[in-house]
This record gives C-alpha cells, sequence and structure tokens, in this order.
C-alpha cells in the first residue's frame, strides 16, 4: 500500500493519491490558515472508519444472506481538546440499514465488524470509545 501526497496550494491543502489514481483533498483548519479545500486529517481518521465497518458490515450481512438495500453512516466525535495531540475521546456510529432484515444477524454483523474485522476501529478502540446504534428501515 503506497500513499503519495502533493501540495496544491497556500501553506496546508494537500492533495492524496493511492496506487490506483484515486484522489482526495486535505486541508488544516481555517484557525491555523487551512483554506477550507478538502478533510482535515481526523476527519479523514473517521471516513476510514465509516468505510472499513461499512464494507466489513456490509460483508458479514451477504454472507449471513441478509437482502441489504442500502445504508447510511453518520459518525460524531469528540476529542481530546485539552490534550497534545488532541485525540479522540468518544466516537458514535450509526447505521441507517434499509432492507428486510433479521435484528439478530444485524446486531451479530456489527458486534463481528467492531470486534475482530475492522482494522480501522481497532486501532482507534485503543484510545476512543466507540459506541455503535443502528435503525432498521424496512
Amino acid at each position: 500500500m503506497e500513499i503519495n501526497l502533493i501540495r496544491k496550494s497556500g501553506k496546508f491543502n494537500f492533495e492524496a493519491s493511492n496506487e490506483s489514481g484515486f484522489t482526495v483533498g486535505l486541508d488544516a483548519k481555517t484557525a491555523i490558515g487551512g483554506e477550507g479545500k478538502g478533510f482535515r486529517p481526523m476527519e479523514m481518521m473517521l471516513v476510514g472508519l465509516g468505510g472499513c465497518s461499512g464494507i466489513d458490515m456490509v460483508n458479514v450481512l451477504t454472507k449471513q444472506k441478509e437482502h441489504l438495500t442500502d445504508v447510511k453512516i453518520n459518525i460524531r466525535a469528540t476529542r481530546k481538546e485539552e490534550e497534545i495531540p488532541p485525540i479522540f475521546d468518544v466516537i458514535d456510529i450509526h447505521f441507517d440499514l434499509f432492507g428486510d432484515l433479521n435484528t439478530a444477524k444485524v446486531e451479530r454483523a456489527l458486534k463481528m465488524t467492531f470486534d475482530k474485522y475492522c482494522s480501522v476501529a481497532n486501532i482507534l478502540s485503543r484510545s476512543a470509545t466507540i459506541n455503535f446504534t443502528y435503525t432498521i428501515n424496512k
């Protein structure tokens, strides 16, 4: 795995690219001179958590033969602002699931996702509390 970053403009605006050629913009917060031209690095960590847990949860539900028609993920996090560096304190992630889904299988899929499969959650849970909730929309 390889990621490359190049500075695009200003002091803190970067563009990151992966080996497949996908790109994402990053920038610092405006309070220190960022220009609002991309995700802040800590936001990217939450994007990684949402993507990782979403992929793993969908994979487990698929293996359980559940018919998931759509999913939306919302993540809210707080940071230990009094510490340097201000790492995450609590991360709340909510899954809006759509389809005719078995509640027990959804709970099992999410538990497996956060306890076993999602490597991003595994890393973040070493310093932050991660809470997950879900809603099934039929």
